[in-house]
């Protein structure tokens, strides 16, 4: 079933002449062959065409169909198997999935750190209780790094999402761990945007690496109620912190930050900022 996208690949641009990046092309395929799948054209186990044929019948670059292919597994839609190919999966969990077009707003991102709000709160309770002396090591380290970051002038934001990790790690919970790295496809660019803010005012950064602070402090003491209270907190702020953003930071950065489609981000904090989230 030939699927016709609207930008031309060879030159990247739509056919009117207007640029269009490398992941726009990507999330395209990508919505074509998820929409096959839901519509069961393409049936559970059902074999791909090989890159070189999704790129013949797509008209993209392999770089545009492996992005493509990409998403899909991180959904869970396809999986692939080892000098065989890509395959459908049998199994196709349709109940947790964004369009990850609609997830590059401010909206969006508030509403990002209200559902991380909900999950690390428990999360950082469980770690509380949990913990063990390596994970108590671990988030140090992890609470160093990303001030470490801060000071070489890059982003923070892997650094944050590791310290982030960390915690849910101690928790000793497969599924919580699981769901959380499922969203970090889209948390990636809620946190961009929140760093990238944040970075603008010293006192937001104090405030976020205190808030860092109190929670590994509240887990290393094994208190729940302090470190659910801590990650609650945290992200009360964050979302405070974001609603309270120059205007002109969200038209000037903030899609391009929030969009969880644009792979090749950029390392380094804006000039003159002192990181945070």
């Amino acid at each position: 079933m030939p699927v016709a996208l609207a930008p031309d690949s060879a030159t990247g641009r739509t056919r009117k002449g207007s640029p269009t990046p490398a992941a726009r092309l990507s999330d395209q395929v990508a919505h074509a062959l998820v929409s096959e799948v839901r519509q069961g054209h393409l049936m559970p186990g059902t074999k791909l065409p090989s890159e070189a044929g999704l790129v013949q019948r797509f008209q993209v670059s392999r770089t545009v169909v492996r992005e493509a292919l990409s998403r899909l597994k991180s959904l869970g839609l396809i999986d692939s198997r080892q000098g065989s190919g890509v395959y459908v999966r049998s199994a196709v969990p349709a109940a947790l999935n964004f369009d990850a077009r609609s997830t590059a707003s401010l909206e969006a991102v508030v509403q990002m750190a209200e559902l991380r709000r909900a999950l690390e709160s428990e999360v950082a309770a469980l770690a509380a209780q949990r913990r063990k002396a390596a994970d108590i090591r671990r988030l140090r380290r992890a609470l160093l790094a990303v001030d470490a970051a801060v000071l070489a002038g890059l982003d923070g934001v892997d650094e944050d999402v590791e310290f982030h990790r960390t915690i849910a790690g101690a928790a000793g919970n497969p599924y919580l761990s699981s769901t959380l790295d499922f969203l970090g496809q889209f948390l990636h660019g809620a946190t961009r945007v929140t760093r990238a803010n944040e970075a603008r005012r010293t006192d937001f950064a104090r405030q976020v690496r205190d808030e860092h602070a109190a929670l590994t402090r509240a887990i290393e003491a094994g208190d729940p109620a302090a470190a659910r209270r801590a990650a609650a907190r945290h992200m009360d702020n964050a979302i405070a912190r974001i609603q309270k953003a120059d205007p002109t930071f969200w038209a000037q950065q903030g899609v391009a930050l929030a969009d969880p489609l644009l792979r090749s981000r950029p390392r380094r904090a804006n000039p003159g900022t002192h990181g945070a989230r």
